[in-house]
């Protein structure tokens, strides 16, 4: 429409990303700028203070001015009265890039397999091929403590979202549990497993405050539930017929199993019941990752909360942990089901909405060789996926749409690693180096080069402070920026 001015103008409304249609719909100039659509949303929405937005109209970001975006998708549609402006909210906060090694810590005496940072960033743990674990200090950047139990090497680790306690798996099938504050094992080694574990998944915090239920995968094809203060097994998931890959403990009470047999299975976790199988994958399911978990990792610690950046939640109550979990999880599995993402050997990758049905929502092909990793964004908008064909592909974390490869890696890309801000991503390859690349110019923004031999091991502390990377090279490296 042209007012009389000769201005080109246009009919819209904002709309939210779950379909809410904003306010009735107003009058614009065509050629207004991302910046006063920004405003504009705040003053419709009512907010006491500016909060930041991005806009998408038919699916494309409006990055310049709404004019600029029209043309890129063709115009306006005829049929459209009105032109609907998709509105997201962006984190608050910002996470920085790291640009610097700031230590490389010698003390492990073979590869360095897994790094991981504790649900609030204060604390950092690794597992290596000399059968030991250790706890590192972050902010001094020195070895704390050094944990021997395993007598083979250490293939997974991972923190109970409260912070407290760390669970080890290795290559003989058992499984130990840690206390983060001294080191010293809590009860005794976990034994049954017949073969070598290959994942560790605790129950979300918003369904066990006291953190005393993890989860194992095992070549030897089934799962165990553990209870970590009576160290027994309280349940065993038999089902599928090879090597059970990864597990995953959702935020609805269901346990999700992936397996060389190519299926993942849906396990109700408070009974063993098993809900349903999802299949599709042709080859070997080798990895899975939740849209919920980020937020589930990181338990009660919201990384935009400036308080909590000094204190960590260490001072918080059960009921205050449980209750603050359950609202962060709830913000970002918002009403939507809860999805699931897999990637397999062979080459492609599945999104499920596991709870609701057994039919795959998006089959996601562009990958020439088998995928290590996936992971959702900490919003869940996005999925990265990385792989041996050299590349990290990100998709849509709704719909499963494609949008880009990031290329730079010259040999197979291991494992990823976002901060918590969903803005930035972390990889690491056999080529042995980490890159850092932009999520929103889908840009390579630093390349770390440091490492002797292949990274195996990346994390982005949730505080969004630090990377921890980890490699054949023996050395723990700590990147600031």
């Amino acid at each position: 429409v042209m007012d009389s001015a000769g201005e080109k103008r246009v009919l819209a409304q904002f709309k939210s990303e779950e379909g809410a249609l904003l306010g009735s719909a107003f009058d614009l100039p065509v050629d207004v700028a991302q910046e006063s659509l920004v405003v504009l949303c705040n003053a419709v929405l009512e907010n006491e203070e500016q909060l930041p937005y991005e806009f998408f109209v038919h699916e494309t970001e409006v990055r310049g001015t709404l004019a600029e975006t029209l043309e890129k998708v063709g115009g306006a549609r005829e049929s459209e009265k009105v032109l609907e402006i998709i509105y997201q909210p962006l984190a608050r906060f910002r996470v920085q890039a790291v640009t610097r090694c700031s230590s490389s810590i010698p003390g492990h005496t073979e590869s360095v397999i897994a790094v991981s940072f504790s649900p609030d960033g204060r604390q950092l743990a690794s597992g290596s091929g000399d059968t030991t674990v250790r706890f590192w200090d972050v902010s001094m950047e020195t070895p704390l403590h050094t944990c021997t139990a395993h007598r083979h090497w250490i293939l997974f680790i991972a923190w109970s979202p409260d912070g407290k306690k760390l669970a080890s798996g290795c290559k003989n099938g058992q499984v130990c549990v840690w206390e983060a504050s001294t080191g010293r094992q809590m009860g005794h080694t976990l034994t049954g497993h017949k073969q070598w574990i290959t994942w560790l998944a605790w129950q979300p915090l918003h369904l066990d405050p006291e953190c005393r239920l993890v989860a194992s995968a095992s070549k030897d094809g089934t799962v165990r539930i553990w209870d970590v203060v009576l160290c027994k097994a309280v349940m065993i998931l038999s089902g599928h017929t090879h090597c059970v890959t990864c597990v995953q403990w959702g935020g609805e009470g269901l346990l999700y199993s992936s397996s060389q047999d190519r299926t993942i299975k849906v396990w109700r976790a408070k009974d063993g019941v098993l809900c349903r199988t999802l299949q599709g994958h042709g080859h070997w399911v080798n990895t899975m990752a939740l849209s919920t978990g980020y937020a589930l990792r990181t338990g009660a610690f919201d990384p935009g909360d400036r308080a909590l950046q000094h204190t960590g939640t260490r001072g918080m109550g059960l009921e205050e942990l449980k209750r603050r979990a359950r609202d962060i999880y709830s913000t970002v599995k918002g009403d939507n089901p809860e999805q699931l993402v897999s990637g397999s050997d062979d080459f492609t990758l599945f999104l499920w909405q596991p709870g609701e049905s057994k039919k795959h929502v998006a089959r996601m092909t562009g990958h020439q060789q088998l995928i290590n990793e996936v992971s959702f964004s900490p919003d869940a908008r996005l999925i990265a996926s990385a792989s041996f064909d050299k590349s990290v592909k990100l998709w849509d974390g709704k719909s499963g749409k494609f949008i880009a490869s990031l290329r730079g890696h010259v040999s197979a890309v291991y494992q990823i690693a976002w901060s918590a801000d969903s803005r930035l991503l972390c990889s690491g390859s056999s080529d042995s180096t980490l890159k850092v690349w932009d999520i929103r110019t889908r840009k390579l923004l630093m390349d770390l080069p440091g490492h002797a031999d292949e990274v195996f091991s990346v994390d982005w502390s949730p505080d969004g402070e630090k990377v921890a990377s980890g490699g054949r090279d023996r050395v723990m490296k700590i990147w600031r920026r």
